[in-house]
């Protein structure tokens, strides 16, 4: 049984409900989910290396700018013209949310078995359509990283100073704008983002904290893959954690560029490590994420609850 059967397999095992088998046959979207800068490429590329493995492709890594190869990203401007029949540029913010349903639906049919398929969307309604399309989700793999370090990050990442990340993180109507390549995406608050798929009920989801991927790698790399009803041995596990280090990620950055790397950003790859904040950010700074967001943050062990606003 290949690999993705074996996902296809397991996950359906584990949906609840009495959808039909023609429902249950287009159930092939895997979310790879997070807020933006709480390691959704990372992962990404993690899958591909241990897919790779559990093919017996040991030699050499997944190339960064590859990842098309076993993930979709559902955002990308051409699923949108192909289903609006006109450039996603020319369409309205109502367009793009009506055309989303069936753009997914669009990237499932073409799937031979199931799909990873990256998204930032929350869990919404936008202009009256869902951002998720259910019917064809399979399952869900969400990331969530502490807010105090995606405000670091994002930054970073976007070349802008922290402030206006930290207000962005508490807006509720929070949108990744549309850029020359990609229509835009619904975040909504970094607590909304997270309540969202935590939410999920009709659906397995896995929640993955950041840290711990960092800090006991082996062991939540395998959650993740018993999760996904992948088996690999601890070779294979290992080598392909080692594949997917920020190490090897930058080496490949610095080398060979990456596509999905924004121009107003340095590096994509740049550092990875947790408990960044407490070096950068201000006591004010610190305060006004925890007051924005202190409820779930404590939920997810990033803040005591006698340190709440």
């Amino acid at each position: 049984m290949d690999c993705l059967d074996q996902i296809d397999e397991g996950a359906r095992a584990d949906a609840e409900g009495a959808e039909s088998s023609e429902a249950k046959r287009r159930q092939r979207a895997i979310w790879i989910a997070s807020y933006p800068k709480s390691g959704n490429t990372w992962v990404r590329v993690f899958l591909h290396n241990l897919l790779r493995e559990l093919r017996g492709d040991t030699e050499g890594a997944q190339s960064i700018n590859a990842l098309h190869e076993m993930t979709g990203r559902e955002a990308l401007k051409p699923h949108f013209d192909r289903r609006l029949g006109k450039p996603a540029d020319q369409a309205t913010p109502q367009e793009i949310a009506e055309a989303r349903f069936a753009v997914q639906a669009d990237l499932t049919a073409g799937a031979g078995g199931p799909l990873f398929i990256k998204t930032h969307n929350a869990v919404a309604n936008v202009e009256g359509f869902p951002t998720i399309n259910f019917d064809v989700t399979l399952a869900a793999v969400y990331l969530v990283r502490n807010p105090l370090d995606v405000a670091v990050s994002y930054a970073h990442y976007s070349g802008l100073p922290v402030e206006p990340i930290i207000d962005h993180m508490a807006d509720s109507d929070r949108l990744i704008e549309t850029s020359p390549w990609r229509v835009y995406e619904f975040v909504g608050s970094w607590s909304f983002h997270v309540a969202s798929w935590l939410s999920v009920p009709h659906r397995p989801v896995i929640i993955l904290r950041y840290e711990d991927l960092l800090a006991v790698p082996e062991r939540n790399f395998a959650r993740l893959a018993s999760f996904l009803r992948l088996r690999p041995n601890r070779e294979q596990l290992q080598r392909a954690i080692e594949k997917s280090s920020f190490g090897a990620l930058a080496r490949q950055e610095a080398a060979e560029g990456f596509v999905e790397k924004p121009p107003e950003a340095e590096k994509f790859f740049r550092t990875g490590k947790a408990g960044q904040w407490k070096d950068i950010l201000s006591p004010d700074q610190i305060k006004t994420i925890v007051a924005a967001h202190g409820p779930m943050m404590m939920r997810f062990g990033y803040v005591e609850e006698r340190c709440g606003a």
